[in-house]
């Protein structure tokens, strides 16, 4: 049993060699198969890419004329970011900042398009909106900061969050996703070849040397004769020549009987 474990190990690793072999003989389709994904991949995302821009504003939890003397103060202060969180993307708010703007939306399409932020220790809320107009998200942003901090005031027991940053917005869209998408086409376009290279590979059951003989039947080789291939290939075309020779000769019988 000892002795046949190598033997076991060296047949996957000759195999795995030659399947290396294998794709690197094919590596003309397997490049070829990643440039056509690819820019399959990346010429669609290009033509339907709609981009989207991100705009934020900024609100501070607490205004100035709340102090902070005691650690409770301050867990206050954190807990209320939560809650603020929850007012400003409900209902009654973006409702409200809809009829302002006179949007031609829903509410639950814009509370699709709306999220908040409170970076870490901080009692900051960061509103950010969506919006595939740059303009229009930075509008809507300082809308909803504006409306939410006066329904905090006039509703809740606390003193109105103050807006500390109006809505600013990179030109740069947030979607913009073509480099990612010619990357994921290439990574399919090589295992899509090298799939139909292994699968080919795998199915091919012909004999092509001593090895294959040995793996296959389990029988030793004793001997081996070698062929010439240009010889072989020579061979071939002269029998394809004779073959060519003789119908043409039994055409020209053919013809001659007919004539007498």
């Amino acid at each position: 049993m000892e002795n046949n474990e190598p033997i076991r190990d060296q047949e996957i690793e000759i195999d795995l060699v030659a399947l290396f072999h294998e794709l690197v003989k094919h590596w003309k389709a397997l490049v070829a198969s990643m440039v056509l994904l690819a820019a399959v991949f990346g010429l669609y995302s290009k033509i339907t890419f709609v981009p989207e821009y991100e705009a934020s504003a900024e609100m501070y939890v607490l205004s100035k004329s709340t102090s902070i003397t005691s650690l409770a103060d301050i867990q206050v202060g954190s807990s209320l970011t939560n809650d603020y969180e929850y007012v400003i993307t409900g209902r009654t708010v973006l409702s409200q900042v809809i009829d302002n703007l006179d949007m031609d939306e829903t509410y639950e399409q814009l509370s699709k398009r709306v999220s908040i932020e409170n970076p870490t220790d901080t009692r900051v809320l960061k509103i950010v909106v969506t919006d595939t107009d740059l303009e229009a998200s930075k509008t809507v942003a300082d809308e909803i900061a504006k409306v939410s901090s006066q329904y905090i005031a006039d509703n809740m027991d606390q003193s109105q969050p103050k807006i500390i940053q109006t809505a600013y917005a990179s030109k740069t869209p947030v979607n913009n996703n073509i480099l990612k998408n010619t990357v994921i086409g290439a990574v399919l376009g090589l295992f899509l070849a090298a799939g139909i290279v292994v699968l080919g590979y795998m199915l091919d059951d012909t004999i092509s040397n001593a090895d294959d003989m040995e793996a296959r039947t389990g029988l030793k080789v004793l001997a081996s004769l070698p062929v010439d291939e240009a010889e072989y290939d020579g061979a071939k075309s002269k029998r394809r020549k004779n073959k060519k020779k003789q119908s043409s000769k039994s055409d020209d019988s053919k013809s001659k009987k007919r004539a007498i």
